[in-house]
């Protein structure tokens, strides 16, 4: 008993001295202003290096996270070195990089949650016995196409962009089986439905959160984007479903049940979403404090379970949570570390702050509110609304919303572009890739501008003036 009394203590003096420590080391977030310097033209080069890498995994077979984290690694010792030699205190060094890591930290455990309540549902059957579901109500790959893209569209403001991809990718996988190519298409569309109902919610993206806390757009205000988000779905979709076969799945004879504990777990999930929304709401505490409640207590569930199998000796298998967290994508979770810790360093010698001022000094808020997107395509829109955010150009409702659309829904023009494309890369292993999604990149770029369209004529009354 006084060890573990003083196992307590010293992990609560540690967890105090940690917190004292990150306090101490206060400082400023770098911006060094030499993107012309060796230095910084060496790590742009660097991190363009590894992101060809990435846009090969398809044929090197080379995981995408190796390169982006050995980058990240590069990218940082040279910020480090850089600042130092040019008088920069340590304290905004290490301030800096703790400020980039504490974002990725907070994406990593909410991913690592949710993947692992997917994980969960998988193990439960649930997945299956909806894919028995679909089949023996004898809908055909276009049907499912359909039906997968819409749940998509409407869960995601809910449940976020990210969870919702991978949830319905769950469904897809288990439906397509061997149709690589239905597979692949439904994967598109998911991408694309996901990314466009996220964008019309708070809850929806990374990115809406973060306009939401901000204070710029208010709750209800999101929902004036709502038509053009469906359009932006609307359009790729309906030309995608052609090339979808009309043939319907593989009957399979075999009953499927959901396992027991499959339908509480489905609860859970749902529950952990309602608390994370609500809390982060009324308490203001970030999404990954819900999340990882809600993963404490299906590691109690899963206590339940497992001593429940384990008196069954004719089981083969025993429920494990920890079997489940270990089957979480740890190439995509390593894969958005790197992403994160490359753009944060770069950021830090000053071309993001550089490219948010051109764009909106120069070229005027429609067209840097829409070149956000199409940055947003190539990398990660975090950080890409983060500068935005920083800089807060003077813009009235309908650029804010604009500028909120496209950096949701520009992402959906790469696979690399949105967290909810990196997932389903990871989750499909192989089967759609960053080339299967550039074939219908032009599909879904048409989208893309007819949204802005939409936006521009359906929402006329929030631009003080002409939106140009």
């Amino acid at each position: 008993m006084n060890k573990i009394i003083s196992g307590i203590t010293i992990l609560i003096l540690a967890t105090m001295g940690t917190s004292v420590s990150f306090a101490a080391s206060g400082g400023e977030l770098l911006n060094l202003k030499m993107i012309l310097s060796g230095p910084a033209i060496f790590s742009l080069v660097t991190f363009v290096i590894a992101y060809f890498f990435v846009m090969t995994e398809e044929f090197s077979h080379l995981r995408k996270s190796k390169p982006v984290v050995v980058a990240s690694g590069i990218i940082w010792m040279v910020v480090a070195i850089t600042a130092t030699s040019n008088g920069v205190p340590y304290n905004d060094i290490n301030f800096t990089f703790r400020h980039v890591f504490l974002e990725f930290a907070e994406l990593f455990m909410f991913l690592l949650v949710a993947m692992t309540f997917i994980n969960t549902m998988t193990e439960r059957n649930v997945f299956e016995v909806l894919r028995a579901w679909l089949v023996n109500m004898g809908f055909d790959f276009r049907k499912i196409f359909i039906i997968t893209g819409v749940l998509s569209f409407f869960i995601s403001p809910i449940a976020d962009n990210l969870t919702t991809a991978l949830l319905m990718c769950a469904v897809v996988m288990a439906v397509g089986k061997n149709n690589t190519k239905f597979i692949a298409l439904a994967c598109i569309n998911i991408v694309v439905a996901a990314n466009a109902g996220g964008a019309f919610s708070p809850f929806g993206d990374i990115t809406t959160l973060m306009v939401w806390q901000k204070g710029v757009v208010t709750f209800t205000e999101f929902f004036y984007i709502f038509v053009p988000s469906v359009v932006n779905y609307i359009v790729p979709a309906a030309i995608m479903h052609f090339a979808i076969s009309d043939e319907k799945p593989e009957a399979s004879k075999e009953k499927v049940t959901v396992k027991y504990g499959g339908y509480t777990v489905i609860f859970l999930f749902l529950g952990t979403i309602s608390f994370t929304v609500i809390q982060h709401q009324f308490l203001h505490l970030p999404p990954v404090f819900g999340m990882m409640t809600g993963l404490g207590v299906l590691s109690i569930y899963g206590y339940h379970l497992k001593s429940k199998e384990s008196k069954d000796k004719n089981r083969k298998s025993i429920f494990n949570i920890f079997n489940m967290v270990s089957k979480a994508e740890w190439d995509t979770l390593l894969f958005f570390y790197g992403v994160l810790m490359c753009v944060g360093g770069l950021s830090a010698f000053g071309y993001m702050a550089l490219t948010a001022s051109f764009m909106y000094v120069d070229l005027g808020a429609s067209t840097a509110n829409i070149l956000v997107g199409i940055l947003s395509a190539i990398v990660d829109n975090i950080p890409v609304m983060f500068a935005v955010l920083t800089m807060m150009p003077q813009m009235d409702l309908g650029q804010w919303l604009l500028v909120t659309l496209t950096a949701g829904v520009g992402g959906s023009m790469l696979s690399i572009g949105s967290a909810a494309g990196v997932a389903l890369m990871g989750q499909t292993k192989g089967i759609y890739t960053f080339f299967t999604h550039l074939k219908w990149t032009p599909v879904i770029i048409l989208g893309y501008a007819a949204s802005i369209a939409v936006h521009f004529l359906w929402n006329a009354t929030l631009f003080d003036g002409v939106p140009l």
